[in-house]
């Protein structure tokens, strides 16, 4: 007697009962399935790009939006800040380092961002072709900006005001692509870096001095003399914790800027995500216990439909325990079934959430490989299709086979 193909015959033979639990359980395992593959990797995003930022300066607004904006490139800036201003944060002794960032433009929908070759470098970015810019409209351009727009070193092109259309181009100065950054998965894959200089040079901003120069370039931050000129933001790393205690309050009370730190609004903005997670992952195990109910309800009808025939083939040599374990096994192949579709979906929800955010943000969540926790999810499955199966099982071994024969 081959139990799996008698336990696969009663599913297929009960096909709309065993199509509802299958579908609730895959439904489920597919929730949580796809909370773990964009926790993991949200985690992984967020984590990698803050590494040895702890705190952002920038204009007075949204402190999340300012990190958002400097750090993940996925909002707008607050506004800017006076580089006079900026510079003397930058000199104070609780600093260890300070890049500067200036934005406002786009090419394709890709920024362009003014700075220095610190922050590539505090992304540990390797040029692959060419070389880093070393100054005014000269840019190099992050692994996937190369890849979708087709430039090459050598190239030039016109960048357009904002963050997200190509309406309004500075077509009168060109940039020219000096190199071409190697993949590293992080922020700078999707970015275009340019000297500061490069950016005031396209909105008409007065010419340069000798000092901002030294600044820009990580020399000497010498003060300039010169209130026009202005910057979207620093991105500060502080010499020791004194600096987080003692800077941003000075910074938030005494300036006309803002000091967002990085640890504090990141992990708010978690614990706020975390709240429609949970509601997800709650909602997800409800789906999976209706599942194992639907289970529980589909084999205690069945059993009750099927005595005869139970009664029959024990009459012809098969044990309880076998009977028993065939309809166990029927638990266990709708879970197996729910669970095997609903990593399947999960896949595919990730990869419709991966287009999206690579179109809107250049970001993208393509590891679709099996998580360890999924492993325990395959687990769970199994054993709620055991005991939704193992109690109307029990069944087997109340029937009176004389009387069960008798009565047909």
């Amino acid at each position: 007697m081959n139990l799996f193909k008698i336990s696969w015959a009663n599913l297929k033979d009960k096909k709309l009962n065993s199509f509802l639990s299958a579908l609730l359980m895959t439904l489920g395992i597919g929730i949580i399935s796809m909370l773990l593959l964009l926790n993991k990797q949200l985690d992984e995003q967020f984590r990698r790009n803050i590494k040895g930022i702890d705190m952002v300066v920038g204009a007075k607004g949204s402190p999340l939006q300012l990190i958002l904006s400097s750090i993940y490139q996925i909002d707008s800036p607050t506004g800017n800040v006076s580089l006079d201003e900026a510079q003397r944060i930058m000199k104070n002794p609780l600093v260890k380092t300070a890049i500067p960032l200036a934005m406002g433009d786009n090419y394709m929908s890709f920024r362009i961002v003014g700075t220095n070759a610190k922050y590539p470098n505090h992304f540990e970015a390797k040029v692959k072709e060419g070389r880093l810019f070393t100054t005014t409209l000269e840019a190099t351009l992050g692994a996937k900006v190369a890849r979708v727009t087709g430039l090459k070193v050598g190239d030039t092109f016109a960048g357009a005001h904002g963050f997200d259309n190509m309406d309004d181009v500075h077509g009168d100065k060109k940039y020219k692509v000096v190199g071409i950054f190697e993949t590293n998965n992080s922020v700078v894959d999707q970015l275009i870096l340019t000297d500061i200089s490069s950016v005031w040079s396209i909105h008409e901003h007065a010419q340069e001095g000798p000092n901002v120069t030294s600044m820009l370039t990580g020399g000497d931050s010498t003060q300039t003399d010169d209130p026009s000129k202005e910057i979207t933001s620093l991105l500060i790393k502080f010499r020791n914790p004194m600096g987080m205690i003692a800077l941003p309050r000075f910074i938030n009370e005494n300036t006309k800027m803002q000091a967002a730190s990085v640890a504090f609004e990141i992990n708010r903005l978690f614990s706020l995500l975390g709240i429609g997670i949970d509601t997800l992952r709650a909602i997800a195990l409800l789906i999976i216990f209706i599942a194992g109910v639907s289970v529980f309800i589909s084999l205690y009808n069945s059993l009750k439909e099927r005595k005869y025939e139970m009664a029959l083939m024990l009459s012809m040599g098969a044990t309880r325990t076998k009977l028993f374990v065939m309809l166990l096994l029927e638990g266990i192949m709708l879970a197996l079934v729910g669970y095997v579709a609903g990593v399947i979906l999960s896949r595919v929800g990730l990869w419709l959430f991966s287009n999206a955010a690579e179109s809107d943000y250049h970001y993208s969540f393509a590891d679709f490989g099996l998580l360890s926790e999924e492993v325990w999810l395959l687990g769970g499955a199994i054993l709620i299709g055991i005991l939704a199966a193992a109690i109307p099982s029990l069944g087997i071994y109340r029937i009176n086979l004389s009387r069960t024969l008798a009565e047909e």
